[in-house]
């Protein structure tokens, strides 16, 4: 008797979606047009996508840009266009690479920006003496060999913290749960953060970071939180108020707990004092706030 294993016919084999890039290039910017220095230090990875059925098939690299060409553009083109934002060299590069690979159709282009903020000497910022910040800044642009562009920003590694003012309570109870009730806790998070600005490449995008950025960390504080749940829809929700550029924002806010330390088996009152600040294992709230249709 035939199994049902055995009645399959085979279909034909072909190649599914493919693209390839280069990833991980690093690239720092030094402005010295003037005796006070800027810097910027971007990490790019470029995407190409394409009918590159050839290549993968028959061995025929006809018309496929190599990715060390890739990364040589990207610091070439850094020279001249990597001039304000990483949104707006992000949107040159997506054109360079459509225009000059042949076989691409679409392109994208993913950065980190590491931030770099002056150290202050002698009471005053030093010309040419930085040290790294907090917060990474992305950006990723997309574009299409039809002229279509998607451009997102956002920010990464950005801890946050607040005293007071946030509780977890009123939650679902069953025989494993042991976490206690409280309004009162420390809140904290590591905010990654993603948003949209639709297809628009001509925008202040250094004033939208920044003012997207200080609206997070402002409405961070601004409220009670009853949950990471609620603090999360309020921050989007705050961002999309004051920038109608936004389509929409992504926030992933891990819960990095603070637990209160038992001192009191030594004899020591711990009232909301001293606590241990415990990694993992951790919660993991994810969500959008979008603007309806």
């Amino acid at each position: 008797m035939m199994t049902d294993t055995a009645r399959r016919t085979p279909g034909k084999i072909v190649l599914g979606h493919t693209n390839y890039g280069k990833s991980d290039i690093r690239l720092v910017k030094v402005f010295r047009n003037q005796e006070r220095h800027e810097i910027k230090e971007l990490r790019v990875d470029v995407s190409q996508e394409g009918d590159f059925t050839a290549a993968h098939v028959e061995g025929d690299n006809t018309d496929l840009m190599a990715t060390d060409t890739m990364r040589n553009t990207v610091y070439a083109l850094a020279r001249d266009h990597l001039t304000t934002s990483a949104e707006a060299f992000g949107i040159e590069l997506v054109r360079h690479f459509l225009e000059a690979a042949p076989r691409a159709n679409r392109v994208s282009v993913r950065m980190i920006e590491y931030p770099w903020e002056r150290i202050e000497a002698a009471g005053r910022p030093h010309e040419h003496s930085f040290v790294r910040g907090a917060g990474e800044r992305m950006a990723e642009v997309t574009g299409d060999e039809a002229g279509n562009f998607g451009v997102e920003a956002g920010i990464d590694d950005l801890l946050v913290l607040k005293t007071t003012n946030s509780g977890w309570a009123g939650f679902l109870r069953d025989r494993f749960t042991t976490l206690p009730e409280t309004d009162d806790r420390i809140l904290s998070t590591v905010v990654t953060s993603r948003w949209s600005y639709g297809g628009a490449t001509d925008l202040d995008f250094d004033g939208l970071w920044e003012g997207i950025r200080r609206r997070i960390l402002e409405s961070f504080t601004d409220h009670y939180s009853p949950s990471v749940q609620f603090t999360l829809h309020h921050m989007g929700k705050a961002v999309l108020e004051s920038f109608p550029e936004v389509e929409w924002i992504h926030f992933s806010l891990p819960n990095r707990h603070h637990l209160l330390y038992d001192l009191e088996r030594f004899g020591i009152e711990n009232e909301g004092v001293v606590f241990h600040a415990d990694a993992e294992p951790y919660g993991l709230i994810e969500g959008t706030v979008e603007r309806s249709s």
